[in-house]
């Protein structure tokens, strides 16, 4: 009897471990100036996705600038707490989970990494107002049940010089929300983050260089994941927590395995094919891992009828052909 019961022991755990938990196929929700309703949730049901990022915003008047605005009546209705409140109602009815990623603008695009302050007065003064950014919004996803927050988008430099802030701020945020929590880290970023052991998921923004072909194949963009795939498995294993990609997705342009993080709207190049191989290799390579928990695509916009298409290089997937991998993936058709 006991050979038995410790056969079927054994036999239920390797079987319980051999089963796929349920990926995070998401969408990275851009806030507009408007409501949204059914008309504009149908396409997210459509593709497949199973999560929603909802992104209010804040800004930040320039990289050495200490105060936050957030939540004013000067900006747009889905980068408020009413908008998001909103947003997550509506994806709500089609089932939809939600993690809210609260991001900050910084004025001309300037990168975020590289926020960092002049003097100890005014580190202290971002501390305060970053703290009244992020747990506006902590107290948003207790209040609706979001499944996941984001405690933070690249912002390595902030991060570095002020860790202890992070460590309390990470406390402050679980005494209101009772949730899963991560931060999104840069694709150069992630592996010097010192707080994965006091989060749920090892959050990574995927865009690492994989090919440098004009239109990357889907066997080189796999072949170019494989150095950082080690890294980053590695990593999962050292903390023992799965890995969110935050945030992935690559340009309809030339090069798009190359330098996946471009943004510059100067360059005119159209290159679906390129966008769609790249995106079907990183399914391939990561979605049947155990250890990696999902993602959400850069970027989805309510209006899904009049983006994207044939003449848009920018990240959104909507009306190209990558919509098309994307579902298939999503929908395991």
């Amino acid at each position: 009897m006991r050979i038995i019961l410790t056969f079927c022991v054994l036999f239920f755990s390797v079987a319980s471990c051999a089963v796929q938990k349920e990926k995070i196929n998401g969408l990275s929700f851009v806030a507009s100036p408007e409501v949204i309703s059914d008309f504009h949730t149908k396409p997210v049901v459509d593709v497949g996705a199973n999560y929603t990022a909802i992104m209010p915003f804040g800004f930040m008047r320039d990289l050495e600038q200490p105060e936050i605005i957030h939540n004013t009546d000067r900006q747009w209705f889905g980068e408020t707490r009413s908008g998001a409140k909103q947003y997550i109602s509506e994806l709500r009815k089609k089932n939809m989970k939600i993690m809210i990623k609260p991001q900050i603008w910084v004025w001309h695009g300037e990168f975020t990494g590289d926020i960092k302050m002049s003097s100890e007065e005014n580190w202290k003064i971002l501390e305060s107002s970053y703290s009244d950014f992020i747990l506006e919004y902590a107290e948003l996803a207790q209040e609706t049940n979001a499944e996941i927050f984001c405690i933070g988008t690249e912002l390595e430099n902030f991060i570095t010089e002020r860790p202890e802030y992070w460590h309390a701020l990470i406390k402050s945020i679980k005494n209101i929300y009772k949730g899963k929590l991560t931060y999104a880290a840069n694709w150069d970023e992630f592996k010097r983050t010192p707080f994965w052991n006091a989060v749920d998921f090892i959050g990574v923004d995927a865009y690492f260089p994989v090919s440098d072909k004009q239109t990357p194949t889907v066997e080189a963009c796999k072949a170019g994941w494989q150095k950082h795939k080690e890294v980053i498995k590695s990593l999962s294993e050292k903390h023992d927590k799965p890995v969110l990609f935050t945030e992935y997705g690559y340009r309809s342009m030339d090069y798009t395995g190359k330098e996946p993080w471009e943004s510059d709207h100067t360059i005119e190049s159209l290159n679906f094919e390129g966008q769609a191989n790249a995106t079907q290799a990183l399914f391939e390579v990561f979605w049947s891992e155990d250890w990696f928990a999902g993602g959400f695509v850069w970027k989805w916009f309510h209006n899904h009828d009049k983006v994207g298409g044939e003449k848009d290089n920018q990240f959104t997937p909507q009306n190209k052909p990558v919509e098309a991998v994307i579902k298939s993936f999503y929908k395991g058709e």
